[in-house]
């Protein structure tokens, strides 16, 4: 087994603790496992010519997130951007953990740690394509659930947000998925709102 495939597995099985219930189809998951597996095979669409570096960021982006749930920091938006940055140190950490385990070098495992940190957002290409697959994969598996639980200024406002970390690519992309009419409705006023 090579080193990537190897990486793969350790990610794989580390997301498989997960005790939150995915559904989805019918089908139940390890939430944080399928939205990995689904993270990854969206930046294979996004760059089908993926660097190693960037395939590794994305089966690592979120690992383990359960781990730190946002009730053990305060409620706040203060506390909520704290306990963001702090996941992403934890993910980045937990990544090159396993990384070393497969074999991996440290230059290597530097440069993925600054993709799952988003280092370069807007300026380094892989760390764009990163930002495009998590906005897109929360659009195609978690938005329509979420819409129906929010308001929809909130949601919009949301949205808004989400799309204008990602690119022109990325919002292409963002506008061909299936959505129920609120929800094409509600992206369509975000994007309004980013011109």
């Amino acid at each position: 087994m090579n080193k990537l495939d190897l990486a793969f597995q350790l990610f794989d099985a580390y997301n498989k603790r997960d005790p939150t219930t995915f559904i989805w189809e019918g089908e139940s998951f390890p939430q944080e496992y399928f939205l990995a597996v689904k993270l990854y095979e969206w930046v294979l669409k996004l760059e089908p010519a993926a660097s190693e570096e960037l395939l590794l960021a994305s089966r690592s982006q979120h690992i383990g997130r359960w781990e730190v749930p946002r009730e053990s920091y305060p409620p706040g938006r203060e506390a909520y951007l704290k306990w963001r940055r702090d996941l992403a140190v934890f993910h980045s950490q937990k990544s090159a953990e396993l990384m070393k385990e497969a074999g991996y070098e440290e230059e290597l495992i530097f440069r993925v740690k600054k993709i799952i940190l988003k280092k370069g957002i807007k300026v380094d290409k892989e760390v764009q394509t990163i930002e495009n697959a998590l906005c897109l994969v929360f659009l195609q598996f978690q938005y329509e659930d979420f819409l129906h639980k929010h308001p929809a200024d909130k949601v919009i406002n949301i949205l808004r947000k989400s799309l204008l970390k990602m690119d022109q690519a990325g919002h292409g992309f963002a506008l061909s998925l299936d959505y129920s009419e609120a929800g094409l409705a509600y992206i369509r006023e975000a994007l309004k709102l980013i011109g």
